[in-house]
């Protein structure tokens, strides 16, 4: 489809405006496939199924419940996206990463992206958790294609620190409290829904990837053109195809997800007082 006009991000946050009565919401949290359970702890939230947002796509994926939360969450005012937008579904990234505009225009100044994804990097394991230090995307267009909204951003943003460095130093401290092993690395960018092929996975870890997974780096694009602190999570549900002998599944990656989630949204819920 053509690109949003700065008068469709308008009229979707100002109809959220008259959903939230005065709430503005500092943070914005983004919860991948098997994470969704931490927006249960959202306090007195006020839910929004996306398609009831004007001009916003739905969420079709396995496990996304595809609603905003707002409400206070770790003593923030949040925005909480109980599952994302992907291409593979069909929308086109300016789709996918429409919800980060819209926020921004509610005052949102912070995104916290998080994902289930396979490992490449030999030396992790199956439950890991990796803070994202940056990605590497080449596969389609960019949620930045099209007019430029200068509102938004400048027309060829600076990329080299998308992933806030003191964000990341904030991440590093909450899980040395909590005793959490963190990873960090690089995720890579792939479009799906198939999964990647041992070929490709090779071809990644070349690049110089740990990880790879279908979401993520068109929000965190977008976010960085406008001008948002990013924070970024993956936790990785399994081995990327052909580091281990085995096949690969939806149903493998949900419940690893849901396996690792205590310890995941531990650090998460610890990062989200600091930010």
């Amino acid at each position: 489809m053509e690109a949003y006009t700065a008068q469709q991000y308008q009229e979707s946050a100002a109809a959220l405006e008259r959903r939230l009565g005065g709430f503005r919401p500092k943070v914005l949290l983004i919860l991948g496939s098997g994470l969704g359970a931490l927006g249960d702890e959202v306090e007195n939230p006020v839910a929004v199924p996306y398609e009831e947002v004007p001009h916003m796509r739905r969420s079709t994926a396995p496990d996304h419940r595809g609603q905003f939360l707002f409400g206070r969450l770790a003593g923030q005012d949040a925005a909480v996206m109980q599952g994302r937008l992907h291409t593979y579904e069909g929308w086109s990234f300016a789709d996918v990463s429409y919800p980060v505009r819209v926020l921004r225009l509610l005052g949102a100044e912070t995104v916290i992206v998080t994902n289930a994804a396979g490992a490449v990097n030999t030396a992790f394991s199956a439950g890991d958790i990796m803070l994202i230090t940056d990605h590497i995307k080449l596969f389609g267009e960019s949620p930045l294609r099209g007019p430029n909204l200068e509102q938004f951003g400048p027309r060829f943003p600076d990329m080299s620190r998308v992933y806030t460095p003191a964000l990341q130093e904030a991440a590093r401290r909450a899980a040395e409290r909590l005793e959490i092993p963190l990873r960090e690395g690089v995720y890579m960018f792939f479009p799906g829904p198939q999964y990647e092929t041992p070929a490709e996975v090779r071809a990644a870890r070349l690049l110089g990837a740990d990880a790879v997974g279908m979401s993520t780096v068109p929000e965190a694009i977008t976010a960085a053109h406008c001008g948002m602190r990013v924070l970024g999570f993956t936790l990785c549900t399994n081995m990327a195809a052909g580091v281990l002998d085995q096949p690969l599944s939806g149903e493998e990656v949900i419940a690893a997800a849901g396996a690792a989630g205590p310890r995941f949204q531990a650090l998460v819920r610890a990062c989200l007082k600091e930010v």
